[in-house]
């Protein structure tokens, strides 16, 4: 990257994003490029993970959900999957007495039942010790997929109407948030996907329907301060009309 640094003090700290999501992409092309296995890649990912995470705490945002493991993921090479869970378990295990000392709280979103016992317990023994914590949420996304999500919110509100607690009619937005994993998480302002791909692979999409997009061709594990950075400042210079005109913005 030859671009030149920013300065954080360029960021205007009244209009940060509440929840900012990430598509952490381009880990295996990473390693690729450098002639390296898949492996090597991911794990370099997770040093993005924590320089981001740590930036986004000391900013001030209040949400930061990541996309680590989508359900279409399974399907890939087993040997890979194996490696990505370890990752995942031993990342937890290591970074979690620095996520209590920064106030950091752990959320899981996805099927983790899913997930490998072992790091089941994990996750788990990491979200209970952040349990207390009020800073930063970190919401981890796993075995996660957006359809599968409001296919489950579907099947939970059905199951409602069946047993006549809900009627058709009492069916709302508000209805069906309720019954998505990020129930009392506001919806991401900013989504950032990097690793080149304009698209949103099946994440969040009921809660990203008036999320900023933010796409750059910067490969997650290259992903530093700088580029978090310049993302915060793209959405600054943006116009947030949820459906309004400009003249209605500014009147409001």
């Amino acid at each position: 990257m030859n671009d030149p640094k920013i300065n954080p003090d360029s960021i205007d700290m009244t209009r940060l994003p509440v929840h900012v999501a990430i598509i952490m992409d381009g880990n295996g092309r990473w390693a690729r490029q450098r002639s390296m296995v898949r492996s090597e890649g991911h794990a370099e990912g997770v040093n993005s993970v924590n320089r981001i995470t740590r930036l986004a705490s000391d900013l001030g945002i209040r949400y930061l959900t990541l996309y680590a493991f989508s359900t279409e993921n399974w399907k890939r090479p087993q040997a890979e999957v194996d490696t990505l869970m370890h990752l995942i378990g031993w990342t937890i295990r290591k970074e979690t007495p620095d996520l209590v000392k920064n106030n950091v709280k752990i959320h899981l979103l996805g099927e983790i039942e899913r997930l490998p016992e072992q790091v089941r317990n994990d996750l788990e023994a990491g979200r209970e010790a952040t349990r207390h914590c009020t800073g930063l949420n970190l919401n981890i996304c796993l075995s996660y997929s957006s359809r599968w999500e409001i296919t489950n919110a579907m099947r939970k509100i059905a199951e409602k109407v069946k047993t006549g607690t809900l009627s058709p009619e009492q069916i709302t937005e508000s209805t069906i948030s309720d019954e998505l994993s990020t129930v009392n998480i506001p919806d991401p302002d900013l989504l950032i996907r990097t690793g080149g791909e304009h698209r949103i692979s099946n994440f969040l999409l009921w809660q990203c329907a008036y999320s900023e997009l933010y796409f750059t061709p910067v490969l997650w594990p290259d992903f530093d301060n700088d580029c978090f950075i310049r993302a915060l400042l793209d959405y600054q210079n943006r116009e947030r009309r949820f459906g309004m005109t400009s003249d209605q913005v500014k009147q409001n």
